[in-house]
């Protein structure tokens, strides 16, 4: 490999996300008890989530305006203005969250730092994705934050463009097959998966990947022996 470039996905790659967003469905659901059972409210937020993806982008800002208008539609529009109060709560104790960093990645960023380019590319709300990055205490590990609308192959063309390197030279680490590690490997780059104990529903896939760029590891530090040999 004629590497120049390591990107990291941020959430549940750097620092735990997802189990964040489960505790808040869980709180949705509690609160919206009276209306559905606990799947049939998962699955009314999921639908209402993916379908505003094009208007909200990724993040905790859209999701809790999808949480907002799933409840609106769920009770036909008879939620009460404490209930609507109580889910902004929710997402502002999302965006305040503490940082929680997964094992072993400050010690593998620092062995990687200076030896490769190093960005993070990930989805979410801009100014939500800078701050938990500042607050993770490894923002001077990067390069740069590349805050991605979307995660498909020709965003990842267009970051490849910006970083001015080949599919060749670029190199991707991240928890979800669908979005860290498909399209990278689509457009001829290199990809890591690192399981995450739990994804979100919109980011599963149902077949298994087998391609020579492409390898799982347990954990983040396993990517060390074959990027600095």
């Amino acid at each position: 490999m004629n590497l120049k470039v390591i990107a990291f996905d941020a959430d549940d790659t750097l620092f735990v996300n997802e189990p964040y967003f489960q505790e808040v469905e869980q709180k949705f659901c509690i609160l919206m008890s009276d209306y559905l059972s606990k799947q049939g409210l998962s699955q009314e937020l999921l639908i209402t989530e993916v379908g505003n993806l094009n208007l909200y982008g990724y993040g905790i800002k859209g999701y809790i305006l999808s949480m907002i208008e799933a409840a609106m539609k769920i009770s036909n529009n008879t939620i009460s203005i404490e209930i609507i109060e109580k889910i902004i709560d929710y997402g502002k104790d999302l965006l305040q969250k503490p940082i929680e960093l997964l094992e072993g990645v400050e010690e593998t960023l620092a062995q990687l730092h200076g030896k490769y380019k190093l960005i993070v590319a990930t989805k979410g709300d801009l100014k939500d994705q800078q701050s938990k990055l500042h607050r993770s205490g490894l923002g001077h590990y990067f390069h740069h934050i590349e805050v991605m609308s979307d995660k498909q192959e020709i965003n990842y063309i267009h970051l490849l463009n910006r970083l001015e390197i080949g599919p060749n030279e670029f190199f991707m680490i991240g928890n979800s097959l669908k979005s860290d590690v498909l399209p990278v490997l689509g457009v001829g780059g290199y990809a890591v998966h690192i399981p995450f104990h739990t994804t979100w529903a919109h980011e599963k896939i149902d077949h298994k990947i087998e391609h020579v760029n492409f390898r799982t590891v347990e954990k983040i530090s396993d990517v060390l022996p074959f990027l600095l040999s």
